[in-house]
């Protein structure tokens, strides 16, 4: 991959070249932290029809492993950026936030600095921002919160449903008490990326035909809305009578031309594995089981934030993540450790890795199909791809991770599954040549 800058007075301009076959031209708009773009995300090409490229984030944890305090801490900058700009809030914190973000190995805990106003609800998306979602929330004193998911849910009606036509997986479902959503709060959505904004317009529909308010707030790391998808969120403004406000650590305009054809995709397949250790270890014990989903007949746990939670909840959360944590670091033996979240479940796994000690890195399973091919600057330099051991008719994915990196890996998964459903997972981890792996379950 190629970049270049060309700077102007008032814009600077990058050309990111993918693969000799995609450009994307990015012009900056705004960068009120001056973080640098470095920092925040490299590119890959996606496997997708309606979207051939991908912004693979550096502070996500989801694509790249990154040290957990990391993707806490940006979320904790977008939250300030939303206390500075919406509420007119001075958090002292933000240049603490900032010093701490250009560190190589922040040092960072998470705290409640917004303080008490109407009481938002705050939503996460499902699955890539289920984490970024949780951790902005806990940086308010008094807020709810939940993340929409994929999951069905036979025995529970969504509250609200809504759909994502860019992504692989589209349905977006929110199971909540209705009085978490029945009422008139501002409502603050959090995504990683606004492209077209098509998502966040989608679930204010959804959620104002049925539960109308005044005031919507859309928080994302990265906003590349055109200003035709700008004018869509005026028009929808005006149509519904409502306040948007829009909050982003990075804005600007992408223009995407495609050059070339993708090279022949490079797999892990002529790597020789390993057999490594397997370890299985339960923490049932330190979190509450909530009710099943159609795939999956072992319960799924409450504190994820899938089924709504509020600020004193949070507080019990962290309390529990931190003694189970004291467990994990017990069961560690690597001195390179990488802790590997699954699908939706981001938050809970980010939270217990940056709690277990000295070189720790986080990451986590996905859906989404990135080519991959190992060459300096590209976004996916390489991938394994497995069945998801919770529903095995969806494919995940992990990336970046190459061989002989790391001495042991953490696996969390919400909920116990078969022993024979993770089977195609650990063959395919066995090509990482990782000497040890711990399957964490937290509900049997």
């Amino acid at each position: 991959m190629k970049d270049t800058l060309i700077s102007t007075l008032s814009k600077k301009t990058y050309t990111h070249t993918i693969l000799d076959a995609i450009n994307v031209d990015i012009e900056i708009i705004a960068n009120p932290y001056q973080l640098p773009l470095e920092e925040l995300f490299t590119m890959a090409a996606r496997i997708n029809k309606k979207r051939s490229f991908l912004f693979v984030s550096k502070v996500l944890g989801k694509h790249l492993p990154i040290h957990p305090q990391k993707g806490l801490l940006t979320a904790a900058l977008l939250a300030a950026r939303y206390a500075e700009t919406l509420k007119g809030l001075d958090t002292q914190v933000t240049n603490e936030l900032i010093n701490a973000f250009v560190q190589n190995k922040p040092q960072f805990q998470s705290t409640a600095f917004i303080p008490n106003s109407a009481k938002p609800v705050i939503i996460g998306f499902a699955e890539t921002a289920t984490a970024l979602g949780h951790a902005f929330f806990d940086c308010f004193i008094d807020a709810e919160f939940f993340h929409t998911t994929r999951e069905e849910i036979g025995s529970l009606t969504p509250s609200i449903t809504f759909e994502e036509e860019h992504s692989h997986a589209t349905s977006h479902r929110c199971y909540i008490p209705l009085e978490m959503i029945n009422n008139d709060r501002e409502i603050i959505l959090v995504d990683d990326e606004m492209t077209t904004g098509k998502t966040a317009i989608n679930i204010i529909q959804s959620i104002h035909a049925q539960f109308p308010r005044k005031e919507y707030s859309v928080v994302s790391i990265l906003d590349w809305r055109s200003d035709e998808n700008k004018q869509q969120f005026a028009q929808l403004e005006s149509t519904l009578g409502i306040k948007i406000n829009i909050v982003s650590l990075l804005s600007g305009k992408v223009k995407v031309e495609e050059i070339g054809e993708l090279p022949e995709q490079v797999l892990l397949n002529s790597y020789a594995g390993i057999e490594p250790s397997i370890e299985e270890i339960s923490l049932s014990a330190f979190f509450d089981e909530a009710c099943s989903s159609i795939n999956n007949t072992t319960p799924l746990i409450t504190e994820t934030g899938r089924f709504g939670t509020d600020s004193h909840d949070n507080k019990v959360l962290h309390s529990k993540i931190s003694a189970a944590a004291n467990i994990l670091r017990e069961h560690r033996t690597g001195r390179k450790t990488l802790c590997l979240g699954t699908g939706e479940f981001m938050y809970i796994p980010m939270k217990l890795s940056a709690e277990m000690g000295s070189n720790v890195y986080y990451q986590s399973t996905t859906r989404s199909p990135i080519f991959i091919q190992n060459i300096e600057g590209y976004g996916a330099k390489h991938g394994i791809g497995f069945p998801n051991p919770e529903d095995l008719d969806v494919a995940h994915f992990v990336y970046n991770i190459p061989p002989l990196e790391y001495d042991e890996l953490f696996v969390f998964f919400e909920r116990e599954v078969p022993a024979e459903n993770i089977q195609p997972l650990l063959k395919q981890l066995a090509k990482l040549q990782i000497k040890s792996v711990k399957i964490v379950f937290f509900s049997h």
